[in-house]
């Protein structure tokens, strides 16, 4: 069972204060009847009033109120368990995270451009896991292996040139720990690396070696341009300057797609300019075409169906023989003398 409208619960704070007025209320009643009469005379005055039935009435309108929030909160119910049977891939983004994805060679610049193209690839798909890992000078995992795209979409947009303190391009430990995500050596995999191809080391036989081992195919994507550009140093979003080498020259970073292709070719993949995004999410899809789907099991609620409507019932219920409850005692339940009290 699962509230589809959770926001709606805090309107339960109006109980306690409801339940706060009610007393203030009787507490000023009781005071202003002390002040014109004593409380034996009150009693012959009004014989039939009971307190017991304010009580009651009380209890009875926050029930109705509390039965009305829930059903605002909408309370649905799982009516059964399915264990799905789903065709797709294991896929894991490598996303490139140094310094010179900063380069606004492509607009906005190269890290956001590959957050595009990961994101329109991810809408895509179907049935297909994904896992997301973020390199520099390093390799470092963002997201296991899901089906949740919400969750890899949010992880995406949250990847940062900040995420790696150590500088370069490490393909080769990108290429190593995305192997790891794959689990189940039966399933048909694809690594979709993403990088400007700058910076890099010079071997990655070993980790391409380890890719053809375990049936990793790669699709590279270029970001940048071979005109390159130069890499802004911005404070709160502002461009303070341009960063610079060691002979105080402005850095100018290029596309680098030699390694890139190099890597799709020895692991059976294919290289694809990341620039333009349709571009891309085409290729990818006629890529994926060519891979076996591995069939996923898993289990999880088929059906929900709502039950605002028996909440909203017994909150109209409730709410209306609270209009009909008098604060007068009711004539049997006095006779019967439940709390043996002495008639006048």
């Amino acid at each position: 069972m699962e509230l589809e409208e959770k926001k709606y619960l805090t309107l339960l704070f109006i109980l306690p204060v409801l339940v706060v007025v009610f007393l203030l209320y009787q507490y000023w009643q009781s005071r202003k009847q002390r002040q014109f009469s004593e409380v034996g005379l009150l009693d012959k005055l009004s014989p039939e009033k009971s307190v017991l039935k304010s009580v009651l009435k009380l209890i009875v309108l926050l029930l109705g109120i509390s039965a009305l929030i829930l059903a605002l909160a909408n309370p649905r119910i799982g009516t059964k368990i399915e264990t799905v049977k789903r065709e797709g891939i294991d896929i894991v983004f490598a996303v490139d995270v140094s310094k010179s994805m900063l380069a606004e060679d492509v607009a906005p610049n190269r890290l956001e451009k590959s957050k595009q193209v990961v994101s329109q690839i991810i809408n895509t798909l179907g049935a297909d896991r994904v896992g997301i890992v973020a390199y520099a000078g390093s390799a470092f995992p963002v997201l296991p292996i899901t089906t949740d795209y919400g969750s890899a979409k949010m992880f995406l947009q949250q990847m940062n040139t900040d995420m790696l303190s150590s500088q370069g391009t490490a393909i080769s430990e990108a290429i190593l720990l995305s192997g790891t995500y794959f689990d189940d050596a039966n399933t048909n995999k694809l690594l979709v690396l993403i990088s400007d191809g700058e910076d890099h080391e010079q071997n990655i036989s070993g980790a391409l070696e380890q890719a053809k081992q375990n049936n990793l195919k790669i699709l590279t994507i270029g970001v940048g341009t071979e005109k390159g550009g130069r890499i802004p140093i911005k404070i709160g979003g502002t461009t303070q300057g341009f960063l610079r080498d060691l002979n105080n020259d402005e850095v100018i970073t290029k596309l680098d797609t030699q390694i890139l292709k190099e890597i799709a070719k020895e692991s059976n993949g294919s290289y694809v300019s990341g620039n333009n995004s349709k571009q891309v999410t085409e290729h990818f899809k006629s890529l994926v075409d060519t891979i076996e789907k591995t069939q996923f099991e898993s289990q999880e609620v088929a059906e929900y169906d709502s039950k605002f409507q028996w909440f909203l019932t017994v909150a109209f219920f409730l709410l209306i023989l609270d209009m009909f409850f008098l604060d007068r005692k009711t004539s049997w339940i006095s006779k019967l003398n439940l709390f043996n009290e002495k008639k006048g």
